[in-house]
């Protein structure tokens, strides 16, 4: 979430270039929340047809960069804030001038996060918040996001391959804990691009953190070292997690896993029409 910027309640995904220490902005989300265009990328296959000089220097000014998406890491076109006021000068929008503000101000953000990193937790919070998010909830999905990157910062110590090697051991735990994978977990709740764990329950966070702490304790104590131990350590930790959830539905006679989501009302709306 850290890496979702919103402008006009609109969300921007980014990429944090730790190198030149600036700010990549995906040039899709950009082009929509600028036109309110449907097809962005038409809108920059046309754009780049009209501008010809502009679309000489896009591979210098657009850089493919991985992006962490719902659906996993992508590649996509990015520019830092030089780039995109170039694009703008292509985009007759009454949005360019509040565009080029609020690029300005999401720097000034980022520089204040690096000597105060708890601004980033709050206007993670904020961000939430906007949403529509209850505190209570937003407070476990705190906390869920700080037990993920212990455990993938542990992983990581111990040899496991970012990307790829992360989410198949994502899915050994997920899988020992609901019975399902991510990818089944987000049809259950007619989900696509969206991220599954802002649309899980309280229930759902606490036992998919449940599942992560475990896997986390369990690495820390045993060393497993590679993706094969690993991944062994992973299903241990979402089993934890799975007896206890199988316990409770036992008790309470109900399932945790639910296809409740929170998708936005027009969603809601148009499916059951």
């Amino acid at each position: 979430m850290s890496n979702i910027k919103l402008f006009e309640s609109k969300q921007i995904r980014s990429v944090w270039n730790e190198t030149n220490g600036k700010w990549y902005f995906v040039v899709e989300d950009v082009v929509a929340v600028l036109t309110d265009s449907k097809d962005p990328k038409q809108y920059i296959k046309r754009m780049r047809q009209r501008d010809e000089e502009l679309a000489k220097g896009w591979v210098q000014i657009v850089p493919p960069l991985s992006v962490e998406t719902a659906g996993g890491i992508q590649r996509m076109g990015c520019a830092d804030a030089k780039g995109l006021l170039r694009i703008i000068q292509s985009i007759p929008s009454p949005k360019a001038e509040p565009f080029k503000q609020w690029l300005a101000q999401v720097g000034s953000d980022r520089l204040d996060e690096i000597e105060n990193p708890e601004l980033a937790q709050q206007r993670t919070r904020e961000l939430y918040k906007a949403k529509g998010y209850s505190d209570d909830w937003i407070e476990k999905r705190m906390r869920s996001i700080a037990i993920r990157e212990e455990l993938t910062e542990e992983w990581k110590n111990r040899g496991v391959k970012e990307q790829i090697e992360y989410a198949i051991l994502t899915a050994e735990i997920s899988k020992a804990t609901f019975g399902l994978t991510p990818a089944e977990y987000k049809k259950v709740k007619s989900l696509k691009s969206q991220n599954l764990r802002d649309h899980m329950t309280d229930l759902e966070l606490i036992f998919s953190m449940l599942g992560e702490a475990s896997t986390k304790e369990i690495v820390v104590n045993t060393n497993p070292k590679g993706f094969v131990e690993n991944k062994k350590a992973a299903y241990s930790g979402g089993k934890i997690a799975g007896d206890a959830r199988k316990q409770l539905e036992n008790k309470s006679g109900k399932k945790v896993v639910s296809s409740k989501n929170y998708l936005p009302d027009k969603k809601q709306n148009k499916k059951l029409n």
